[in-house]
């Protein structure tokens, strides 16, 4: 196949099968693709819809987890049964809007060097959404996004404008991850340690280590509903500290990571209502806690 694209699902059954009849709908026949969906072990009621409702053809097909192994152990899990040249991991919660996969399948084709590329992001009023990010280091934290991005443009392009051409950027949107098969396996893809959020930030980082970039492709564009396929709760703010700064250790080193720490938690004694998850970023060096109690029970079913 020319493009496998891997779709997760969990509890979100009607967006799902929106995203996959968008895909059908888009794409052009003039390239072969397969969809690949899982389902992380949602609830039997939600998974019942997500079956009966589901496209009987022969490219596409559905798998079930027994256990919920988030974004990352999601997708991977779903990678297996991919049997193509590139790779698109597309959040449940994305429809297409236009032709993305022809669109970046020709601009990977032509930029042998891009290991990862992604659609322009809109939201549910068509309103223009970031699609990219910059790595989160301390510079970021005390100055802004907006530091970074006067002081260094072309390290660091505008996230709020709008673009009409390719540009190149640190790390882009997980909601669609479009990757070259080989630069996704020479990585060893998503780590699997990373149950939600920042798997961009790691995996394009590992990327660039090995030579390859990152790029937005405004031409393909995409409407993301916002915070369907992960919510807003408590449960999910601890996930995302406990991933970043995971993510800080891994790849940028322990003498940066314990100064970010300690930024953080002198932060967030300046906000009371915050004061919960000073817990989680003093523990932080023990992700293998974190990641046995999430064996245990399925992180976004927490209040």
């Amino acid at each position: 196949m020319d493009v496998a694209i891997i779709i997760v699902n969990y509890n979100s059954s009607k967006y799902t099968l929106e995203c996959v009849n968008t895909v059908v709908e888009k794409t052009s026949e003039a390239i072969s693709y397969q969809i690949i969906v899982v389902d992380n072990n949602s609830t039997a009621l939600e998974y019942k819809i997500l079956k009966e409702g589901f496209p009987t053809k022969p490219n596409i097909s559905l798998h079930r987890s027994n256990i919920n192994t988030g974004f990352g152990g999601g997708n991977m899990f779903g990678a297996q049964f991919a049997n193509a040249d590139y790779l698109l991991f597309l959040n449940n919660d994305a429809m297409l809007l236009n032709d993305c996969l022809h669109i970046l399948l020709n601009f990977m084709k032509a930029n042998p060097k891009v290991g990862v590329s992604t659609a322009q992001n809109f939201d549910e009023n068509n309103d223009f959404v970031p699609s990219f990010d910059h790595n989160k280091g301390l510079r970021r934290l005390l100055f802004g996004r907006s530091f970074l991005e006067k002081n260094n443009p072309e390290l660091y392009p505008k996230r709020k404008k709008e673009y009409s051409e390719p540009v190149k950027v640190n790390w882009v949107n997980g909601a669609f991850l479009f990757f070259d098969s080989k630069a996704f396996a020479e990585v060893g893809g998503f780590d699997t340690n990373i149950f939600l959020y920042w798997e961009e930030m790691d995996i394009c980082h590992r990327l660039k280590k090995l030579g390859y970039e990152s790029w937005l492709v405004p031409e393909a564009q995409i409407l993301h509903h916002q915070g369907v396929s992960t919510g807003t709760s408590q449960a999910m703010n601890r996930e995302s500290y406990i991933s970043y700064l995971y993510v800080l250790r891994k790849n940028y080193g322990f003498g940066k990571y314990l100064l970010i720490r300690t930024y953080l938690c002198v932060a967030l004694l300046l906000k009371p209502k915050k004061w919960h998850l000073l817990p989680i970023i003093l523990k932080s060096n023990n992700q293998t806690q974190s990641l046995k109690r999430k064996q245990k029970m399925s992180f976004l079913d927490e209040n």
